[in-house]
């Protein structure tokens, strides 16, 4: 392609290129008369190009930082609720049954109760089950569920069940622990100090009993008219750090004031035991108990120990009244069901002499019903025992189809 005349083609000649030309003059001799020129031009091109900065190395870019993981509260699952071998589909509930006796005619787990019991909106009290009621077991969603019979779901009022509360089924026999419940169980270590107590008898008897009048020294003049004959019993310590829990008191029977004086004369309303001198007075406290509770398992880690049987009988069996080292602070509250388990021995073993006992792990004793709790103390009932149990035995959370 041939190019006009006058036309500019723009080029652009680097530095390096200038230098060389300005090197080849020295062969031409032609260019003689534009050598210095060339020279120059090459001379400059270089100053620029080594007064020119480099172009920056770019700096490498930071990639932005992952976002922490997001944590998201999962909702443990239900347990595992299995029924019992010989679940029936349908009960009808009798006079002289417990809730646990249900619990444990449906479920091989009977804490797991709330799991499966449908309570129903438009009932009021539903949580209560009374004597002729008809329980059906049904299937929702492939997980088993206890309703009344009767009571259909497309109600839109509330059936109101014109029944006392106390009607109602209680959650444990009452009978096991009506002697329990007769007076104060747990007091400060210091109570009895100056508690009133008896000094002798009218009529010089040996033992006091009901209708009897007794003496009774240090008795207050106050508004209190009756009063609860307790006698000191155990002092209990928490076995892990041996401190005091408290004092037993145990309820020997209930005196009325006849006359106030020193010593004062009252008269003896009622007893359980055999009122002996030296026994003290604490006033009456009417205690209102209610034993309709859910069983079921704490909502927290619990490990304890039994500290103590009630009336102290040799033998820990069915609905015998335990101690335990954990309450309230411990997050113990009635209803809660615990696991006793025996502690493992240690045993020597035949090939590792040298090596000092081994411990056998612990074995499952049975069950029990917390019912009663204070801060540091509860009571429980014993509803179930697989073999023998003892105190320090150790209580802990029941484990689902163990």
């Amino acid at each position: 392609m041939r190019l006009k005349e006058n036309t500019f083609v723009p080029f652009v000649v680097s530095p390096m290129s200038l230098v060389l030309s300005a090197a080849m003059l020295g062969v031409g001799t032609r260019m003689t008369k534009y050598r210095p020129l060339l020279c120059s031009l090459a001379g400059g091109a270089l100053l620029i190009g080594c007064a020119s900065d480099p172009a920056p190395t770019p700096s490498p870019v930071a990639e932005p930082a992952s976002p922490p993981p997001v944590v998201r509260s999962q909702t443990p699952p239900p347990p595992l609720v299995e029924v019992a071998d010989d679940a029936p589909l349908k009960y009808v509930v009798k006079k002289g049954d417990t809730l646990w006796d249900i619990a444990t005619y449906f479920l091989r787990d009977p804490w797991l109760w709330p799991e499966v019991w449908y309570v129903n909106p438009q009932v009021s009290n539903p949580h209560l089950i009374y004597p002729g009621d008809e329980l059906l077991l049904v299937w929702v969603n492939g997980r088993p569920q206890i309703r009344r019979g009767g009571l259909g779901v497309e109600r839109l009022s509330p059936r109101v069940r014109n029944l006392p509360l106390d009607a109602a089924i209680p959650t444990i026999p009452i009978d096991a622990i009506r002697n329990f419940l007769r007076g104060p169980r747990l007091i400060e270590a210091d109570a009895l100090d100056e508690a009133p107590y008896v000094l002798e008898f009218v009529g010089e008897h040996l033992i006091g009993a009901e209708g009897m009048s007794i003496y009774v020294m240090r008795l207050p003049e106050e508004d209190i008219t009756t009063y609860q004959i307790v006698r000191r019993g155990e002092t209990y310590r928490d076995p892990d750090d041996n401190r005091v829990l408290g004092v037993e008191a145990l309820p020997i029977g209930e005196v009325e004031v006849v006359q106030y004086g020193t010593p004062a004369v009252t008269r003896v309303l009622d007893s359980v035991r055999e009122i002996l001198i030296g026994d003290y007075l604490l006033p009456s406290e009417a205690e209102v108990f209610s034993a309709n509770f859910f069983p079921h398992a704490p909502g927290n880690e619990i490990e304890g120990r039994i500290i103590n049987v009630y009336e102290g009988v040799s033998q820990i069996g069915q609905y015998a009244i335990v101690a335990l080292n954990r309450g309230q602070m411990h997050g113990l509250t009635p209803g809660h069901v615990l696991s006793i388990y025996q502690s493992g021995r240690k045993v020597s073993d035949p090939y590792r002499s040298g090596y000092g006992k081994v411990q056998l792990p612990d074995t499952l004793a049975g069950n029990l019903l917390v019912f009663k709790t204070y801060d540091r103390f509860s009571y429980g009932l014993v509803m179930e025992a697989f073999r023998p149990v003892h105190v320090l035995d150790k209580v802990k959370n029941p484990q689902p189809n163990s």
